[in-house]
């Protein structure tokens, strides 16, 4: 059988569609598949978008797709050329292909029939916003990977926080937690040079870059915003006074200048912000999302007389209409996305948004519960009164959700989620299957919440035991009526082929005994029940041992799947020990456990580098689960 496959390859995302969809069926059909021949083929598909030359900046564009493939001719369309790349995705996905993670070693591209082809069908997305933000620590290959996972999957935009994502890419390179591997020489030019190669990766298929967020706070004093590492600095006089005072004091927070809030009083320091966003918008236009976010940290606002005669938000409110007012009259169509975090969960008591079709509202509930989903019955919460520097961040749903209900009562805007699966919590699941639910079940909410989609905030390489959470969330934020039971379903026969269903028993029961809030963090360190949890965990990934081995012969693993499930047990038995001393307050145990958990996976990161985040998982576990405390106190505690 001849194909060709007709599109125009002036455009670079349309001709990469097409050099996609070309590629994958010779692999399917093993036929000849030729590009813009039009000669004596069997079947001709012409891929069409209907705004091939549409303003890069037209972020407030739907995506949506049409396939019509019929015997000797078809076409696939699209409102715009990445519109058009996700059709030829989803129709490798109608064919039968999977894209299970990130990395051509974890596709499933099946043999087809050439009656399989025909199929005729249109989408809309559910959702708007469909993306994932940088987190943790990554290779550029790894996050060039991931760039190319996520069109596969139905997302449309990744988000390079930071003025640069220097922070996120040294990491890797120098291997921080990591004590086993030598540290690589990584510099802002080499993250400036690797950033440069990602943002094409992006634009060959027409995702949508999100940019910044943090960072502006202490480049208007002048530090690079590109990472939180501390400062010994001196302050000048002129920079001091920029920053914020708290209980009388004005200098770096914490030595961190990207968690140091300004005196936003103070006319220098306002100038100095937005001069830094307005700027930085005009040098960086291929940003169609400019996300203007204050200090990462809280209870560190100014307590000045001229700050205490208003409230931040109001101050915030102030300084995005002047950003909007200095972008207008340069004719820059940058949208720009504030943030309700911290103490910015407050709504402004008096200043509103001038040109509310110029932002987009982004609520960001760090200090949710990840055990059950967001609650949308309404319980009449009010928001608690605002108290300087004395705040509280909301742990219920409900509260969190009041927040968010405050805003939308004085912005009827664009707007989405910043949530975090996949930031923290998600390692105390280590079946999985939990958080992939939460996940699903939060986004089949979000319409009634008022949101137009969601960023994952999250670590990228998130494979352990696999990818079922990205999966989950990309289909779902594409479809939402996506059934979870069905992508699990689908995911696993690929992943793991005949047994899947074993596997996922055996995750779902590890899932249901682990818990993601407490590795987060949350509530006592001794606890009875999870140390009880923790014992069955044990036995139960003993007990899974001989089905996980059936699938190796010779040293050969049936899919890569199991490989990485054998090597999962032995991270679920070191982890599941350390937490059960945790849990059973055997604080010297404990620490010990912990560490033989982390000697253990630095000492696999070589072989298993592209699914697990070892920087990350150590971080987490040392810092909120509570580990590195330990060092600091005598056993029992």
């Amino acid at each position: 059988m001849k194909i060709d496959l007709i599109f125009s390859p002036q455009n670079e995302t349309i001709a990469f569609a097409g050099g996609e969809l070309a590629r994958y069926l010779t692999r399917m059909l093993r036929a000849r598949v030729s590009q813009n021949e039009t000669r004596d083929a069997d079947l001709t598909v012409s891929l069409i978008s209907c705004a091939e030359d549409a303003d890069a900046q037209d972020t407030g564009r739907t995506d949506s797709f049409s396939v019509d493939i019929r015997k000797g001719n078809g076409t696939i369309s699209g409102n715009s050329p990445r519109a058009l790349l996700l059709g030829v995705y989803d129709y490798l996905h109608t064919l039968g292909c999977r894209f299970l993670a990130p990395g051509a070693q974890y596709e499933v591209i099946p043999p087809i029939e050439p009656k399989t082809l025909y199929v005729s069908y249109r989408k809309t997305p559910s959702f708007r916003h469909r993306g994932a933000c940088i987190e943790g620590g990554s290779s550029v290959e790894n996050i060039l990977d991931f760039v190319d996972w996520l069109p596969k999957i139905g997302y449309n935009a990744f988000f390079l926080q930071f003025t640069l994502p220097y922070t996120f890419l040294a990491r890797w390179y120098r291997h921080e937690n990591n004590p086993l591997r030598e540290p690589e020489a990584y510099t802002p030019d080499d993250a400036a040079r690797d950033t440069a190669l990602i943002q094409q990766a992006m634009e060959t298929r027409g995702l949508t870059l999100h940019r910044v967020g943090h960072g502006w706070t202490g480049e208007a004093l002048g530090f690079s915003g590109i990472s939180w590492e501390e400062s010994d600095a001196v302050l000048t006089d002129a920079q001091k006074r920029m920053t914020a005072q708290v209980n009388g004091v004005r200098g770096l927070f914490g030595k961190v200048p990207l968690n140091t809030n300004l005196c936003y009083s103070d006319p220098e320091a306002r100038e100095a912000l937005i001069s830094g966003i307005t700027d930085y918008a005009c040098r960086h236009r291929e940003a169609e999302y400019l996300h203007i976010w204050l200090a990462d940290a809280c209870n560190n606002i100014c307590e000045c007389a001229a700050c205490r005669r208003t409230t931040p938000s109001d101050q915030y409110v102030s300084i995005l209409n002047e950003v909007d007012r200095i972008l207008t009259a340069k004719k820059i169509n940058t949208k720009l996305v504030f943030l309700l975090y911290q103490e910015l969960l407050w709504p402004p008591v008096k200043e509103r948004l001038n040109n509310p079709d110029r932002f987009v509202l982004m609520f960001a509930p760090i200090s949710r519960t990840f055990e059950s989903s967001y609650d949308l019955r309404d319980s009449g919460r009010q928001i608690p009164p605002y108290r300087r520097n004395q705040i509280q961040l909301p742990a219920g749903l409900s509260e969190n959700l009041s927040f968010l209900k405050g805003w939308q009562a004085l912005f009827s805007g664009d707007s989405f989620i910043f949530d975090y699966h996949l930031g923290r919590a998600h390692y105390g699941d280590m079946g999985y299957i939990h958080i992939s639910k939460i996940a699903s079940e939060d986004i089949k909410k979000l319409r009634r919440l008022g949101l137009n989609g969601m960023i994952s905030c999250q670590e990228l390489r998130v494979c352990m035991p696999n990818a079922l959470p990205n999966y989950v969330m990309g289909h779902t934020l594409f479809t939402e009526e996506a059934g979870f039971s069905d992508l699990v379903h689908e995911y696993f026969q690929a992943a793991y082929g005949e047994d899947y269903e074993q596997v996922i028993s055996y995750l779902a029961e590890l899932s249901a005994l682990c818990g993601c809030d407490y590795f987060n963090g949350k509530g006592s360190r001794t606890d009875r029940d999870m140390a009880r949890r923790m014992r069955d965990l044990l036995d139960l990934a003993q007990s899974f041992a001989p089905v996980i081995s059936s699938h190796c012969t010779d040293g050969h693993w049936k899919t890569p799947f199991w490989r990485i499930l054998d090597y999962h047990r032995q991270y679920v038995l070191h982890l599941g020990k350390a937490l059960y001393e945790l849990a059973s307050g055997n604080g010297k145990a404990a620490l010990e456990k912990w560490e033989a958990f982390c000697g253990l996976i630095c000492q696999k990161e070589a072989e298993f580098q592209e699914i697990l985040d070892v920087y990350r998982v150590i971080e987490v576990s040392g810092n909120h689960t509570g580990f590195r405390n330990l060092r600091k106190k005598s056993a029992p505690f």
